[in-house]
């Protein structure tokens, strides 16, 4: 480690806290003498977190829910591919919420989250979730039309008390699935509109990450301010106690993916979970199969 101690909580939103995005610099990569040492770090979690996520997954008690937002090429899906590449596949369920489907429109905008809540004794993460429903229908509010809500009938009645409403609304999703056993962490991906400019040209003139640019991604991006408003405002509302936002930078995703990973095994380690021990009359019965099993 550098002279300057990695602290997490630098980049946790506190629900009193006055929170402007632009306080956050997104080539903030403190901590880390250099990217070499922070890989050695993130390898030693992703092996911490391993045996963590055993220890959730035994105890069948707890859950761990953990939520991704960024804008396009922030590094969402790498960031998740390279922390999460330790744990048992069977204990962690990865979902990336796309357009609402018509089935889903016809129920309220979080039923299909609640759906997709990870069980207890896992690990689920949101790549994209809930917060779309506060992101881009905010950035786009005639999205909101499709949901046919009985008091909305034009973009004109969509106003601030209705978006003062869907974050109340999160925040009690939020503390319903809390005070029912799930942890919850959130991640906001800060990244610059240059290093997004800079990627995107990279998937433009990488043949082999042609794939993942979309001509939608330019028309997204000719709203970036209006995006930087709609998640400054949806972070302060709904970084609470219960479930804080993190605002992690982006720029360079060594250190992204080291301080999620440093967030994410401390959040397991305070969750404290044990591996269940057996009764005196099970463990009789365990020396009696070793018999058993010595014989054959």
């Amino acid at each position: 480690m550098s002279n300057k101690k990695f602290i997490p909580e630098l980049f946790k939103i506190s629900p009193k806290q006055s929170f402007q995005l632009k306080d956050f610099d997104p080539d903030y990569c403190d901590g880390f003498k250099d990217e070499k040492e922070a890989k050695k770090q993130l390898k030693k979690d992703i092996k911490l977190m391993s045996k963590l996520q055993y220890k959730l997954y035994a105890e069948n008690k707890k859950s761990l829910l953990i939520v991704f937002q960024a804008m396009d090429a922030a590094g969402k899906d790498g960031a998740i591919k390279h922390i999460f590449s330790g744990v048992n596949p069977q204990g962690c369920q990865v979902h990336s919420f796309k357009q609402p489907s018509s089935n889903e429109l016809q129920h309220d905008y979080l039923w299909r989250h609640y759906k997709k809540l990870p069980e207890r004794g896992r690990i689920g993460i949101f790549n994209r979730s809930h917060y779309e429903n506060v992101l881009i229908t905010k950035v786009h509010p005639e999205f909101i039309l499709n949901e046919n809500l009985p008091e909305i009938k034009s973009v004109s009645d969509i106003n601030d008390n209705f978006w003062d409403k869907r974050y109340q609304q999160i925040n009690n999703f939020e503390k319903s699935i809390s005070e029912n056993g799930t942890t919850i962490l959130k991640f906001f991906l800060n990244v610059s509109k240059k290093e997004q400019k800079n990627r995107f040209l990279e998937r433009i003139e990488n043949e082999e990450k042609n794939w993942k640019f979309s001509s939608s991604d330019m028309k997204e991006r000719e709203f970036w301010n209006d995006y930087q408003k709609a998640y400054e405002h949806a972070i302060k509302k709904t970084s609470t106690e219960i479930a804080p936002w993190y605002v992690i930078p982006a720029n360079n995703k060594w250190f992204t993916r080291v301080a999620i990973g440093k967030i994410v095994v401390d959040t397991l380690i305070n969750m404290n979970c044990k591996v269940p021990e057996i009764s005196d009359d099970e463990r009789s019965e365990l020396k009696k199969a070793k018999k058993l099993l010595n014989k054959e």
